[in-house]
């Protein structure tokens, strides 16, 4: 079901729920300055919020709040953010995530969304970013621009935006949000060579600072998952970019 959004007193866009209830999100970080100020400037959307200082606390809340997304520090006292995600993703699976990581090592942001995170910001952020990124992750998880024709198919691979049901050769294929909308990107453009710039425009929505990897890294994920001991159908054309045709039989 589509999000929906209203103007506020305030001028802002507010975005809600599919039924029209306020969005809900969990900030987890052991500083509590960074939560009370991330938590003010989410309420100023409209949002609610619950806040956890630890991994026990982030999933116990999970449990209770059911939140829309969950902004997750990769550092916290009992457990690191992996861990925490790991065990959030066996209650919530779909639930958006946004890493929050003080490393600055391309290599440890990537750990983030390789275990199943769909975006990062790094320490220290402007709160204007996180809004704008979670608001965009929210977006997609509500699948906004659903269409009447929900089925797409290339091959032996189907997609349901509707239901946001994978299967390839009727075998059913879990994925994140951000992957979900990477593979109904290039399956609404099967056959079509598009360009990283092109992915991180139409997946990220905004200029992810030059940091192309990222699409590299969730075309390799997809692929993993897809392509998988079968013949593959995500193709990289060298200095052009990503195209999905069927697989040769």
């Amino acid at each position: 079901m589509s999000g929906m959004t209203t103007i506020s007193p305030q001028g802002r866009t507010e975005l809600l729920r599919p039924d029209g209830s306020t969005v809900r999100v969990l900030v987890v970080d052991d500083e509590q300055s960074i939560t009370e100020l991330l938590s003010m400037a989410l309420r100023y959307e409209g949002w609610q919020i619950r806040s956890a200082g630890d991994g026990q606390g982030a999933l116990r809340a999970a449990r209770e709040f059911r939140p829309d997304a969950v902004v997750l520090d990769m550092m916290l006292p009992d457990m690191d953010g992996l861990t925490v995600l790991g065990r959030l993703r066996r209650e919530l699976p779909d639930v958006p995530v946004l890493f929050l990581t003080a490393k600055d090592a391309v290599e440890d942001r990537i750990a983030g969304l390789t275990a199943g995170g769909d975006d990062y910001v790094t320490k220290p952020f402007s709160l204007e970013e996180v809004v704008a990124r979670l608001r965009g992750l929210i977006r997609r998880s509500y699948a906004t621009d659903r269409r009447s024709d929900a089925l797409l198919v290339v091959g032996d691979l189907t997609l349901d935006e509707d239901s946001h049901e994978v299967t390839r050769g009727g075998q059913s294929i879990h994925l994140t949000a951000t992957e979900f909308e990477l593979l109904r990107f290039l399956m609404r453009n099967p056959r079509r060579v598009l360009s990283k710039a092109q992915i991180l425009d139409r997946v990220w929505s905004y200029d992810f600072g030059g940091q192309a990897n990222v699409v590299e890294l969730y075309i390799s994920y997809l692929r993993r998952k897809i392509d998988a001991g079968r013949e593959p159908m995500i193709h990289t054309r060298r200095g052009a970019g990503y195209l999905l045709k069927p697989a040769v039989s």
